[in-house]
């Protein structure tokens, strides 16, 4: 049977695979910044816009991948001690009185600055002044990812509750 948290997880996991390069050109833009600003006495009008562009979109695709491998940061001192089904109501209470509700207000409200961007086709207020609407839009697609990694992880949970004894 085809299920709905497995098939958030293989997107997410396709996806943020892919968005990882994004670090790439990040690279390639801060050195050629670098050597234009310090080699050559040059400095680019483009290149800090660019890098905050591309880390802010690496950032916000890695929120989802983040989420599914438990690595933000966490204090688990107190979860810890407890028993596996206690850990499991515990993070099925967080997710629905913290997570769910923080995120999807933050996606509505990211969701709704992207779709204002779009209509006032909003740049950025610079010599070079980019678009920065679709950035916006990718970024909002980014919470979206998170908030479903989010209900993927609840169900999840909730069906290990269901199996354990």
């Amino acid at each position: 049977m085809f299920k709905l948290d497995k098939a958030i997880d293989t997107f997410n996991e396709k996806l943020c695979f892919y968005a990882a390069f994004l670090v790439l050109p990040l690279i390639m833009v801060v050195v050629w910044e670098v050597f234009m600003r310090y080699g050559l006495n040059t400095p680019t009008s483009w290149a800090f816009e660019v890098t905050v562009f591309l880390y802010g979109l690496h950032f916000s695709f890695a929120l989802a991948y983040a989420h599914k491998h438990n690595t933000h940061v966490a204090i688990d001192v107190f979860e810890s001690r407890l028993s596996p089904k206690s850990r499991t109501i515990l993070r099925i209470i967080t997710n629905l009185g913290l997570f769910l509700p923080t995120i999807g207000l933050l996606t509505y409200y990211i969701g709704a600055m992207a779709a204002t961007s779009w209509k006032q086709w909003e740049h950025a207020s610079s010599s070079w002044a980019p678009a920065i609407y679709p950035f916006k839009t990718l970024m909002a697609i980014g919470f979206v990812l998170f908030l479903l990694q989010g209900i993927a992880k609840l169900i999840q949970d909730i069906r290990s509750l269901k199996e354990t004894p």
